[in-house]
């Protein structure tokens, strides 16, 4: 177990290893007005930018909090070595040619490796990792320029490339930036670890990661449950896959649990927000640390043009959240001050009649921040400062200021066009507590994101994650009626039926079960495709020309009775992912699987209160809630059915690899639902 990374994200004292790339980290600590002490390490130099050189790590006047290791990649590993065994606080492993270049360097693995050796409990950031920047204490292991000023106050981004974090540190949006963090390669200390210690300073009040993959379920989760403990919200910019399952082809639930869709719901399970590019990572930011979490999906907009209303509009249906209409008690106070020409709706558009009239203006605003929204907008591009007069925008910022300041509310300027903020603006706006966002879809995506974190934080903490090791051996699959009948033990209502060797037998159990029946011929995966069910079978002759004809694909037959005309059909399913362990899928089923593709991802263990949210949140649960005058599906038995399956897999989590219930017929409401179908395979 590695020590504290605070000695080394917080240090008082620098040691900087090699040539150009430290001095470089000299020069920025200096530039910065780092107040601790800076000391080069240096074979042949005397002295680094008016600093005494030392030797080796041996010769320093004591073990440094911070290490810039600048060197090639075999010497890294010596001064690594040395540095830990002087009990050095962390350092930062710069140089290449490790894990990342295997391809390259047949070496590069094995060497990675004794470079983790070396540390031992001493934290190390890469190899192959740019370092960080502290902007609350000027402390720069940085081998670079930036864009980055000094603050009291801000949030963190995280970041496995560190070209994309050059890039974060030369925004220009009114983000007040207090660490940009790299990991490298996270040979040893990965991104959520470094989030954690983040999240610890007080003066950082959010925290932003870009990821590639998860390097840690369970320092994912230690993550998410501080984050809430801290009230400090975590936002991630996920991208890229994690390693792929080896997903099987017998199933459909592969197709729809990708690797992509079980991180979202992981991260939601967490109360961990996600985004889905950089400018919305940085918006979304924005918004966590002027306001935090919102309280609802209810926003207002006000623009004085009906098209940006109708933008606003447009661009709310793609997201979740809800332009709720105005109250009546808002309709005269808005009546008043913008006149009878002015369509009373949200998004308002208060055309140009108070434009420029920063009191009248104020009032409008005032109003609308009285409505109970959880934020409020105003979309407002600014002219180019370089050849027109902008005193009339600058008059709408003062006046939604004033009405954020009177009312308490939750407020942003948003320009429609990122280039049409100028960053003084966002930064002025920013020290007023009202949030300048650039991008309508970036404004909505932050909204939607500090949402549904508010919405996790709102439920109590989520039971800790399963955590189950897959079994060794290769995987098994039941038969239908073997996986019906385990599926059964945990209360999945499953048809009557009976397995049968021959067509003779077949008939026997269909006149036993009763008329009419359903023939399935076993030992075949896609039953429907190769003509191995026969559906609505009335008389022993039907039975027996039906097994005859799919005696050639079939080992045997399975009888069932005939289950009743369903309001909806869906699939439940689970998989294995090669982080999250084993997980349940819910959606549309049948023939609509890979027509709609409308799924949801379930982390396990979970509840009857989050099935029944993921099936709330599906396209089928329009058909559940009586399409059209139709009947209603039995929504409390699809729920308790699906729990029954979550049981199943919990319970045989390290040798479940695949479970396919698909379809689950939700008959009326009261009437229950069945399990038609079912695939499992189990590892042995």
């Amino acid at each position: 177990m590695t020590r504290p990374l605070d000695r080394l994200i917080r240090p008082r004292s620098i040691a900087v290893f090699g040539g150009k790339e430290a001095r470089r980290v000299v020069e920025q600590c200096d530039k910065m007005g780092f107040a601790g002490e800076i000391w080069p390490v240096h074979p042949r130099e005397e002295e680094i930018l008016g600093r005494k050189c030392y030797r080796s790590v041996a010769d320093l006047p004591a073990a440094p909090d911070a290490s810039f290791v600048g060197v090639n990649r075999g010497l890294t590993v010596e001064i690594i070595r040395a540095l830990s065994a002087r009990g050095a606080g962390g350092a930062v492993c710069y140089a290449s040619g490790f894990r990342e270049a295997v391809s390259e360097l047949a070496d590069g693995d094995d060497l990675q490796a004794a470079l983790v050796e070396a540390a031992g409990d001493m934290p190390i950031l890469g190899p192959n990792c740019y370092g960080f920047i502290n902007m609350l204490d000027g402390a720069l292991l940085w081998p670079d320029q930036h864009g980055m000023v000094r603050t009291e106050r801000g949030v963190a981004v995280l970041t496995q490339s560190s070209n994309i974090a050059c890039n974060v540190s030369m925004q220009r949006r009114g983000l007040p930036l207090a660490y940009i963090l790299t990991a490298g390669n996270q040979a040893q200390t990965g991104l959520a670890d470094l989030a954690l210690t983040a999240l610890e300073d007080p003066r950082v009040t959010a925290v932003g990661l870009h990821v590639e993959g998860f390097d840690s379920l369970e320092s994912l989760e230690r993550l998410g449950l501080r984050a809430r403990a801290l009230k400090k919200p975590v936002v991630v910019l996920k991208v890229g896959k994690s390693e792929q399952a080896q997903l099987a082809t017998v199933s459909h639930t592969a197709s729809l649990a990708g690797n992509d869709a079980v991180s979202s719901a992981l991260l939601a399970r967490l109360g961990i927000g996600r985004v889905e590019t950089l400018p919305e990572l940085l918006e979304t930011l924005k918004l966590l640390h002027v306001a935090g979490p919102l309280e609802s999906r209810d926003i207002s907009s006000m623009s004085c043009s009906g098209g940006e209303a109708s933008l606003m509009a447009d661009a709310g249906v793609r997201r979740k959240i809800v332009y709720r209409a105005l109250r009546d008690e808002q309709r005269r106070p808005l009546r008043d001050t913008l006149g009878q020409m002015v369509t009373l709706a949200n998004p308002l558009d208060y055309h140009t009649f108070v434009w420029g009239n920063r009191e009248k203006l104020a009032d409008a605003f005032t109003t609308m921040l009285r409505g109970g929204y959880a934020l409020n907008l105003v979309v407002l591009d600014f002219p180019r400062l370089d050849r027109c007069d902008a005193t009339d925008w600058l008059t709408t910022c003062h006046a939604l200021v004033d009405a954020a300041k009177v009312t308490g509310a939750k407020a942003g300027i948003v320009a429609s066009m990122a280039e049409n903020m100028p960053e003084e603006t966002a930064d002025a706006l920013m020290a007023e507590g009202v949030v300048p966002f650039l991008g309508i879809e970036e404004a909505l995506a932050a909204a939607e994101t500090a949402a549904a974190i508010g919405e996790a934080w709102a439920r109590p903490a989520p039971a800790p994650l399963l955590k189950a090791a897959a079994a060794e051996g290769g995987p098994v699959t039941l038969t239908e009626h073997e996986a019906k009948r385990a599926l059964a033990a945990h209360g999945l209502p499953v048809p009557e039926g009976m397995t049968a060797e021959t067509a003779e037998a077949a008939a026997d159990a269909a006149e036993r079960l009763g008329f009419p029946v359903v023939l399935k011929g076993l030992g075949v995966a896609h039953k429907t495709e190769a003509g191995a069910v026969k559906l609505n079978l009335a008389s022993r002759r039907a039975v027996l020309d039906a097994a005859e004809a799919m005696a050639g694909v079939a080992s045997g037959f399975l009888v069932e009775r005939m289950v009743g005309r369903p309001v909806a059909e869906l699939i439940v399913g689970a998989m294995r992912d090669p982080v999250a362990g084993p997980v349940l899928t819910v959606g549309a089923g049948g023939i609509l699987v890979e027509l709609l593709e409308d799924s949801a991802i379930l982390t396990l263990p979970t509840d009857e209160a989050s099935i029944r949210a993921a099936v709330s949140g599906l396209k089928v649960a329009k058909l559940l809630a009586g399409y059209r005058g139709g009947a209603k599906g039995d929504m409390d038995a699809l729920v308790a059915a699906v729990a029954s399956a979550a049981s199943y897999v919990v319970s045989n989590a390290s040798i479940v690899e695949e479970l396919d219930v698909n379809p689950i017929m939700v008959l009326p409401e009261g009437d229950g639902v069945v399990a038609a179908d079912a695939l499992i395979r189990l590892r042995k």
